[in-house]
């Protein structure tokens, strides 16, 4: 049976933290093919997503010192997260049995590597998510905003795992169906749900951040949340919908309460109530506007079909 392993890390200026993280894994890795989980022909493959700092050297140098475990792949510019994670898949699928995705920053715990291989061995398990038992480490900020993020997709109607981030564990029949979705705007942890296939989470405690700073700014994790809701659902359009009929019954009631003031010999004087009132209908237009503006964007980046990476150099 072929079991070799493939630990994909994507990196942006992760100098800080690299060669830890290297040394960390790696023995995560041994221990596992010292215990017969894996084959001896795994290995580990970061993707340097466009990192400015000396990241891509790094791996260079690991390579060089350990060429049967130490892979990588540098884009050409930085293409973000998701497509990092997505071109270390790609490019490994026809060279590994097993994939694990995990960032770099090591708030992840390793040891869950080996209870994902336990949920495929002992249950059959073809995606293993790893799962955030709580969010004790984060800012107040961010717990708050990560449960907003949440709520809101599950709202929204995507099928997404509770706290769960891209620490997960696939099979190699998994991995060449998640390549049957082609579209360009690709939201990972929503794609992985509707592949279907056994699947299991396995919970553990996230470590406090060692190094450096997370590379999600707001901005990034607001464009991030948009993303994934206007990727998977239509919700915003049928609420807008919703809404604008709400307000033309609205508008059928003002004006017949209006018309019986008019006719009984109580008239409504001042442009105030009738300015407001255009106001009023008039952001709701602009806004539904934009809402209609996002998704034909979406079609048309899609219609446009633009690579989601580039590969500039490969080391395996």
């Amino acid at each position: 049976m072929n079991n070799r392993l493939a630990i994909i890390i994507p990196c942006y200026n992760e100098e800080e933290c690299l060669s830890k993280t290297a040394k960390e894994i790696r023995s995560v890795l041994l221990n596992l093919i010292q215990k017969s989980k894996i084959s001896e022909d795994s290995f580990i493959y970061f993707v340097n997503d466009g990192s400015r700092d000396k990241t891509w050297d790094i791996i260079s140098k690991l390579h060089d010192e350990d060429p049967k475990i130490f892979k990588g792949l540098k884009f050409s510019r930085n293409f973000g997260h998701q497509n990092a994670i997505l071109a270390g898949l790609f490019y490994t699928k026809e060279r590994a049995d097993f994939f694990v995705t995990i960032d770099a920053d090591l708030q992840d715990d390793t040891n869950v590597i080996e209870k994902f291989l336990d949920a495929y061995y002992n249950d059959g398990a073809e995606i293993v998510y790893g799962v955030r038992k709580k969010r004790e480490t984060d800012t107040f900020f961010k717990k708050i905003t990560a449960e907003i993020f949440y709520k809101l997709m599950l709202v929204m109607g995507v099928n997404i795992v509770y706290n769960h981030a891209d620490y997960r564990f696939a099979t190699k029949k998994a991995i060449e169906n998640l390549f049957l979705f082609n579209e360009v705007n690709l939201f990972l942890r929503g794609i992985f749900p509707l592949i279907g296939f056994k699947t299991q989470q396995v919970f553990y405690d996230r470590k406090e951040r060692e190094f450096g700073k997370s590379k999600y700014s707001l901005k990034k994790m607001i464009n991030f949340a948009w993303d994934g809701i206007t990727s998977f659902s239509i919700a915003p359009l049928r609420f807008f919908v919703f809404i604008s009929f709400f307000i033309l019954i609205l508008s059928i009631i003002l004006g017949i309460y209006f018309l019986i003031r008019h006719f009984t010999g109580h008239t409504i004087t001042g442009w105030t109530s009738l300015t407001v009132l255009i106001l009023f209908l008039g952001s709701l237009q602009s806004l539904g506007i934009g809402i209609l503006g996002e998704y034909i964007g979406k079609i048309y980046k899609e219609t446009k079909q633009r690579p989601r990476f580039i590969k500039d150099i490969e080391i395996f």
